[in-house]
């Protein structure tokens, strides 16, 4: 059976410490790091602050990690981009992307109502002496292509390859899990596959007070969040645009 790669966010658990985007940075050979500079910076994995819009003392603030929402059945940026950069893996379910064959069109990240693609407008550049920690199993981009999480393809290569060295024909549970994951200390993060109903990930998406992002859409992601808060569920169901309490703000 194939495996349905997926996340389960727990956004009471998340303390905004960003440890997840400097992982995920470095994991990826993204040139700058979030924050270091944000105009030329971009960044795959972003973590958001929300509140609860009341006045002191009844204000109340939550962090919510942004990343690729890994669309299921329906894929806004799979459908619209011309060069089949865009690529819905159906042994991972993993919505990878190419950037050999990106034209730089950004029709993707028009279309990705999450606003978790990033457009790389410079070359990559790195101080001197930095480029040999570099990740050799990930190539940098070059400019003028589309960027986004892809649940850290080069660690899922990796895994696959230690499983045929042992003569394993699939991966174990818990040998493959993105850089995010391993480096959040709230351990706010889970990852797993969500074909498994004994991974903690498939759980996780029954419990109450999960949910996902504009469920409503349709797009089906594999990316699943808990909150007991019903302010933040509310949120993440139907976003005030321009106010404080906009996710995307």
């Amino acid at each position: 059976m194939n495996k349905r790669y997926g996340m389960s966010i727990d956004i009471d658990k998340c303390t905004g410490c960003g440890a997840c985007m400097v992982a995920c940075a470095v994991e990826n050979n993204v040139p700058a790091l979030p924050g270091a500079n944000d105009r030329r910076g971009i960044t795959w994995m972003r973590v958001y602050r929300v509140d609860n819009g009341e006045e002191y003392p009844d204000r109340r603030s939550a962090f919510v990690p942004m990343l690729c929402q890994q669309c299921g059945v329906e894929t806004p940026c799979a459908h619209v981009c011309p060069q089949q950069a865009v690529d819905v893996d159906p042994a991972t379910g993993i919505v990878g992307q190419m950037p050999e064959r990106c034209l730089g069109c950004r029709y993707c990240m028009a279309a990705c109502p999450y606003h978790a693609r990033y457009f790389n407008w410079w070359d990559p550049q790195w101080p001197a002496g930095m480029e040999k920690t570099l990740n050799p199993d990930v190539a940098p981009r070059m400019r003028g292509v589309v960027e986004k999480c892809n649940f850290c393809h080069g660690r899922y290569h990796r895994a696959k390859e230690r499983a045929a060295a042992a003569g394993e024909k699939d991966i174990r549970p818990g040998e493959y899990i993105p850089a995010c994951v391993e480096a959040c200390p709230a351990g706010a993060i889970r990852f797993g596959d969500l074909n498994d109903p004994s991974s903690e990930v498939a759980a996780a998406r029954h419990e109450a007070g999960s949910f996902r992002l504009l469920e409503k859409l349709g797009t089906d992601p594999k990316i699943y969040y808990h909150s007991t808060r019903d302010w933040v569920r509310q949120i993440a169901f139907a976003p005030k645009p321009g106010g404080k309490e906009n996710l995307h703000g």
